[in-house]
């Protein structure tokens, strides 16, 4: 009787061990989890710093109006009426020099 209950129970003692090393939530399993849980923490800081940038050139361009006249300038191309828009091409620069030129318009400027 005790051999076969030693014999149960050392059974069962491998295939907890085995489980321990090779099933679900296992040491190595537990190690690959954790470094998903790294990795995503990376990614989620990235875009907390992208979204707090974002904010805060939401928050500047709703209370300056000159935010605002230079987003537009950089970034849409606009210019005030009577100023003249000129666009240089560099030489070193082979795209620039087969890229259609934007057509700009001119924002009527009010004060």
């Amino acid at each position: 009787m005790t051999r076969i209950l030693s014999w149960i129970l050392s059974l069962l003692a491998f295939v907890l061990f085995v489980r321990l090393w090779a099933g679900p939530a296992s040491y190595p399993d537990i190690g690959r989890l954790e470094q998903k849980i790294e990795q995503q923490n990376a990614a989620n800081d990235q875009q907390a710093e992208i979204k707090r940038k974002l904010q805060m050139d939401v928050v500047g361009l709703s209370k300056d109006d000159d935010a605002v006249e230079e987003h537009a300038r950089s970034e849409l191309g606009m210019v005030r009426e009577g100023e003249t828009f000129y666009q240089v091409i560099l030489k070193s620069d082979p795209e620039a020099a087969t890229a259609p030129v934007p057509q700009v318009k001119v924002a009527p400027h009010v004060e």
